[in-house]
Order: structure tokens, then sequence, then C-alpha cells
């Protein structure tokens, strides 16, 4: 079966994400959270090293509870520093509590993040290859800066994107192409 080429065929994590996650829409408002967090993570890193992290931040981030998140303190923020099961990135993992409050402002404000994010995308899926960036991404980078969230740059969110399946970007010869 053949697969995106960036898939490590080694990594079982890796495998399992690929054929069941990346490029499917999901719009779980958890799981657009959760994303998020992950993909700020992974600005400067592998998204392979981020994965490889997954459930240690899921735990240390109480299961990506955003009740909880927005509550975090400098207390919390020194025990996190000090874990080395996650990536210990003191700038991220601020940011993760200041984009947590965000997240949850536009979640008051448009009833959900999903409604957020159709504002931009038309509730529609795009399929395309070899980018990094787009003019969608460039357009939600810039609100959420607008709006002071940090780490999400266009490539992260294009990479966000790709992750909750708003753009699918399997290559030609994977198995779970569509054009």
């Amino acid at each position: 079966m053949n697969r995106c080429k960036w898939c490590n065929l080694k990594n079982p994590k890796y495998i399992k994400y690929h054929d069941e996650e990346w490029g499917k829409p999901n719009f779980d408002e958890q799981y657009l959270y959760e994303m998020l967090i992950l993909e700020m993570f992974q600005a400067g890193l592998s998204w392979e090293c981020v994965l490889n992290k997954r459930d240690d931040f899921k735990k240390e981030f109480d299961n990506f509870d955003i009740e909880k998140v927005i509550k975090y303190d400098d207390k919390k923020v020194e025990e996190l520093l000090k874990n080395e099961k996650i990536i210990r990135n003191k700038l991220k993992i601020k940011a993760t509590i200041n984009n947590t409050k965000i997240f949850k402002q536009l979640q008051n404000e448009f009833g959900s993040f999903h409604n957020y994010l159709k504002n931009f995308t038309n509730d529609k899926t795009i399929y395309e290859l070899g980018k990094t960036t787009s003019s969608l991404s460039d357009k939600i980078s810039k609100d959420l800066q607008k709006r002071k969230m940090k780490f999400v740059g266009s490539t992260i969110i294009y990479s966000y994107l790709q992750a909750i399946g708003v753009i699918n970007s399997h290559e030609k010869e994977c198995y779970l192409y569509r054009n």
C-alpha cells in the first residue's frame, strides 16, 4: 500500500496518523483545539517529533481540557518546563495558555471554532499538493495574529488545515489521494 512520501513507515504512530487522521475532515471542537496546540509546538520542529510526544502532551495538558488550560498559572508553566516528556519551550507553553483563551473567545463569538473557520473555508475541502502556505492560511493566520494568538504563522496554519481535513494534500501515489 503506497502512502505519502513524508510518512515514516518505520513509525507506527506516523502510519496510523497518516491513515486515520491527516486530511480527513474532523471538526469536533476538542480535536480542533488539540491539533491547534500540537501544531503550535511543531514550529521549528518536525511533526513526527510532536506526534511521538502526543500522548504525553495530552496527559500533561489535562487531556486538552480548555477550561483547565485557561487557568494555568506560572507554577504550572514551571512544572511543564521541567517535564522531559514534552517539548519544553517556555514561549510555546505560555502561548498555549494565551491561545486557549483566544480559542475560547472565538468559540463564544462564533458559536464554535469550526464556525469561525467556516468564515474562511466556506465549509469546503480543498485538494492541493506541494504547498506549505496558501491565501487561505495567510488570511486565517493574519486574523488569529490580529486577535493576539502566537505561533500561528501561515505555515503552521496551513499544516493545521491539512491536519483537520480542510486541506487534503495526499500525494498522487498515495492510496488516500483524491482530486
